[in-house]
């Protein structure tokens, strides 16, 4: 019934849920993951249930607008977008899209072992100072790195009676945090942040910001001269055996030169996961999906996103009834796989 990778399962268990990490079965796996429902606790926020799941603010807000983000309320279903369709692009390197705010790294191939993929939510260049697109690399890496502000931030905050020092020292006032990688385009960088609640939101100027405890993850595992692509693909479909799923993200309109909700992108990629166009009965499904532009994995054909449900949350991880749960999911999977 539910079709979850045992790693998910175990990663999700018995480890901090801050390094989200799927094995691919082959080099034409696309879906990795699974949605989850929580049921939140009074003094929850949608952020707090977010970032223990390594999941973003607009992921988290998208995927649950009848939610106030900040006051949902004790007891109340929570879907977690923790299933995702991979970009279209070579499994190699870091992998950035703008469109939902997320990076995806896979590390170098070991001997004998799958391909894995590691995905972490980010916040991007906010409108003006949109984060580029296009292929770059990791050139240097530095830990507790010193902020010298160009001189049009420098003007901004200026103006905006809140002047910065020509230099900010490391430091929890640093708005990179504890560690940065730099990329080959001039000025922009991976980092953390000492305002974490941006991550999953259009904040930054231009730079690729995460979790502080994601980019020290990162940090740890990502080389010097790794590839770095980022792009832009809001609407996303790929096939997991003969069953195609779809999914659609909010349009950027500094980015996104089309006007309304313009099906040509998610035809397109249609067409490219299965070489044939949807039969005319699924039509408005698709048509749905892209109005709603919610980022939710969804089969095509059915109208709620696959999830594990009633996984109960507590500030501290995950509830006893909660881990049996998942684990019984993941043993059902195996018996029907």
């Amino acid at each position: 019934m539910f079709r979850l990778l045992i790693s998910t399962i175990f990663l999700l268990v018995f480890l901090p849920v801050n390094a989200t990490t799927f094995n691919l079965a082959d080099e034409k796996t696309r879906i990795v993951g699974h949605n989850l429902v929580v049921f939140s606790h009074q003094e929850d926020t949608l952020l707090d249930i977010a970032r223990r799941f390594d999941v973003g603010y607009n992921e988290i807000v998208t995927a649950n607008p009848d939610l106030d983000p900040w006051l949902p309320g004790s007891g109340k279903r929570v879907l977690v977008p923790n299933r995702f369709i991979l970009p279209d692009a070579p499994h190699k390197g870091i992998v950035i899209n703008l469109a939902e705010m997320r990076l995806y790294y896979y590390p170098p191939k070991k001997k004998n072992q799958l391909q894995q993929v590691i995905t972490h939510p980010i916040g991007v260049g906010r409108e003006g100072w949109t984060t580029p697109l296009g292929k770059t690399r990791i050139i240097q890496k530095k830990k507790d790195p010193t902020w010298t502000p160009p001189a049009s931030i420098l003007a901004e905050h200026l103006e905006k009676g809140d002047p910065l020092p020509k230099v900010v020292p490391a430091g929890p006032d640093n708005p990179l945090g504890a560690y940065a990688m730099r990329l080959g385009m001039p000025g922009y960088l991976l980092h953390g942040t000492n305002r974490p609640f941006g991550v999953g939101m259009r904040v930054s100027h231009g730079c690729i910001r995460l979790f502080p405890e994601d980019i020290e993850h990162l940090f740890g595992v990502v080389a010097v001269n790794t590839p770095v692509e980022i792009l832009y693909q809001p609407y996303k479909a790929a096939l997991d055996g003969t069953d195609l799923y779809l999914e659609a993200h909010q349009i950027q309109e500094d980015i996104d030169v089309r006007k309304g909700n313009n099906m040509t992108p998610m035809v397109s990629a249609i067409l490219k996961a299965q070489d044939e166009i949807l039969a005319d009965e699924y039509w408005p499904f698709a048509e749905d999906l892209v109005r709603k532009q919610q980022g939710i994995v969804h089969k095509v054909s059915k109208t709620n996103a696959d999830v594990i449900d009633d996984v109960w949350f507590i500030h501290a991880g995950l509830t006893q009834e909660a881990k049996i749960k998942l684990a019984h999911a993941s043993r059902s999977e195996e018996h029907t796989s």
